[in-house]
């Protein structure tokens, strides 16, 4: 499986279109019209499952990332209007694309999930359906040529344009005592296996990861659940009232210019305290030189003992709805050499866990203090 589109729920479409489009430099589709649509792509010719009154949801696009938006409508039956009844804006679907669409389906209905609409065939002659994914996430399953899945594939395709290329990883938010559940139900229902575990504690709060990955595939599945109840991950689950999409990373090639442009068109970014970069400078095998490009734009820096197997750049958004609940993260993985093979850096910044987690704490603190002033 690869990632194929994050569907978004919305109030108002019209404003996060032009959002996406001026704060992350994605386009619309009307704009990409002269250029050739890549296998698989809907291109506004989705409609939501169990609403017939729904119309085809907004598309954006940017390299190999496709995001989607919707926003009530009048009828009773509006699945977007029923859903922002129970949660605020959000990401509600994220889309999983393979070539081998009848073993995925044959692998979902063994496991008795719950189908939100039945398979049908889109204009480009892919078949699609939606099932139930863990809490009220919902999963769009879409089929693409092997092709397609080729070039998703291809971790080491970056475009020189535009700005962000892929769809990294995204994050599940689920509460106490779920997240083995939830590991368990992502791997039977989709063949998922477990990668990295992360266990963070700090004077403040903590929290405890589970990493899923495909091993034939792209797709990266962190899940995280609270170990205390003040943490970042706990007000998620309270402000978006129960599971969900914490945030998706989406990569770059040129993470400290990408985010440096971003910065210039408004977009909001976490603050990094200046001892993480002190301590960084502690590390004597560091793969680049300068760093102080990174440091300027407040980008994360993190890297395997040694040096030798490339270097991770992340940096996160600050929440982009109202209420404390979804954010971006941006990342570059670079390339190193190994073997005569060039390869990409791997894994979740183990090093930079920690300090994400501390500077997102930060903000949470920040946001408290407001909300107590006001």
């Amino acid at each position: 499986m690869h990632f194929h589109h994050l569907h978004f729920y919305v109030q108002d479409v019209a404003f996060w279109r032009d959002w996406f489009v001026h704060k992350l430099a994605f386009q619309t589709v009307a704009e990409l019209a002269h250029t050739a649509a890549a296998p698989g792509s809907k291109l506004a010719k989705f409609k939501l499952a169990n609403d017939k009154n729904a119309v085809s949801p907004t598309v954006l696009q940017q390299g190999m990332i496709e995001i989607w938006l919707s926003g009530p409508t009048s009828a009773p039956t509006s699945t977007v209007k029923s859903y922002l009844q129970q949660h605020p804006p959000g990401l509600v679907d994220v889309g999983f694309a393979s070539d081998r669409f009848d073993q995925l389906l044959s692998r979902v209905r063994r496991q008795g999930i719950a189908m939100l609409s039945e398979v049908t065939v889109t204009a480009t002659g892919y078949r699609q359906c939606q099932i139930q994914g863990w809490a009220d996430l919902r999963h769009t399953l879409v089929e693409v040529s092997p092709q397609w899945a080729k070039a998703r594939a291809s971790q080491l395709s970056q475009p020189e344009l535009p700005w962000l290329s892929r769809i990294d990883h995204a994050v599940l938010n689920v509460p106490k005592g779920q997240l083995t559940a939830a590991s368990n139900w992502y791997q039977q229902v989709f063949g998922l296996e477990a990668g990295q575990q992360f266990d963070i504690n700090t004077t403040r709060s903590g929290l405890r990861s589970q990493v899923l990955i495909d091993p034939d595939g792209t797709v990266q599945i962190p899940i995280n659940e609270p170990t205390s109840a003040n943490s970042q991950i706990q007000e998620f689950l309270h402000h978006n009232r129960g599971a969900g999409i914490q945030h998706v990373a989406l990569r770059s090639g040129d993470a400290v210019s990408a985010i440096a442009h971003f910065r210039q068109q408004g977009l909001k970014l976490i603050s990094v305290p200046d001892t993480y970069y002190q301590a960084l400078k502690a590390r004597t095998d560091c793969p680049v030189v300068d760093t102080s490009a990174a440091s300027r734009q407040q980008v994360l820096l993190d890297w395997p003992q040694g040096g030798q197997q490339g270097m991770l750049l992340q940096t996160f958004t600050q929440p982009i709805f109202a209420e404390p609940t979804f954010f971006f993260e941006i990342i570059e993985r670079s390339t190193y050499r190994e073997a005569g093979q060039i390869k990409q850096a791997q894994g979740f910044g183990e090093g930079n866990f920690r300090a994400l987690f501390e500077a997102i704490e930060q903000a949470q603190i920040k946001r408290s203090n407001e909300q107590s002033q006001s």
